[in-house]
């Protein structure tokens, strides 16, 4: 019956449903994406247990690629009825993706909430943050004696 209507012209249905989600969570991969690799080239490595977080993230980054992608296989099994005689004819595979989409979006906002709730912490905390700066210091090496007639140089500091 579900197959009928589904050949009958409801294939935009699922598309429709399911499509408006998939971009929303395609588009939040690409921005912890995008995060995850500005926190890679910034400081963030060089501070106490910031190579640890950064792969805590790189991988909750994977998970929610992984639900966008969940997403597209469950668009794919409700419309390949019109491709395949087997095709399942039900919704059951597709509904199946996205829960395993919602399961994998709810680890890695669980990931990134620890990782939050850490470096919080730690940028609270005014000997932890003395602490990274020396992680950091030490990070680049002894620096070179400046001249004395040379003004400082002002760092411009990026918000991460």
């Amino acid at each position: 019956m579900e197959a009928a209507r589904i050949r009958e012209g409801e294939i935009a249905k699922p598309v429709r449903e399911i499509a408006p989600l998939s971009l929303r969570v395609h588009e939040l991969a690409m921005k912890c994406t995008r995060q995850v690799h500005d926190l890679s080239v910034s400081q963030y490595p060089a501070m106490k247990d910031g190579a640890e977080n950064l792969a805590l993230l790189a991988g909750a980054c994977s998970q929610i690629s992984l639900a966008a992608t969940l997403c597209n296989l469950a668009i794919h099994h409700r419309t390949e009825i019109l491709l395949y005689e087997d095709a399942d004819p039900t919704p059951a595979t597709s509904r199946d993706q996205l829960r395993r989409a919602g399961v994998e979006m709810q680890q890695a906002a669980t990931t990134y909430r620890a990782v939050a709730r850490r470096l919080s912490r730690r940028l609270a905390s005014f000997s932890a943050r003395a602490e990274d700066r020396q992680l950091i210091a030490e990070a680049h090496g002894p620096s070179p004696q400046k001249a004395p007639s040379s003004p400082p140089v002002l760092a411009a500091r990026r918000r991460v």
